[in-house]
């Protein structure tokens, strides 16, 4: 019974410590955050449902993201490609 009890208190000392040090963690991750600046404008832009839209600003904004999307996407496969190029090549 005092084995089991001192098994109990050891596991309890180590979540205490454990809690501690994660609650320390978030305290400093989000003194990290805070101190970023992300860059992202604070104006709100009104919702106007696609319902409402005009066809063509609607259609002309599919086409822009799937451009946008597309071009992500090539700018990633080329990194990989040149990041594939210098593990090969590399001495």
């Amino acid at each position: 019974m005092a084995g089991l009890l001192v098994v109990l208190g050891w596991c309890a000392v180590t979540l205490y410590r454990k809690a501690l040090t994660t609650l320390r963690a978030i305290e400093v991750l989000s003194d990290q955050v805070s101190a970023v600046d992300l860059g992202v404008p604070s104006v709100s832009v009104s919702f106007i449902p696609a319902v409402f839209a005009d066809v063509a600003v609607v259609l002309r904004n599919v086409e822009q993201n799937r451009a946008d999307r597309s071009h992500r996407s090539q700018v990633r496969r080329d990194a990989r490609i040149v990041r594939g190029k210098l593990m090969r090549n590399a001495r």
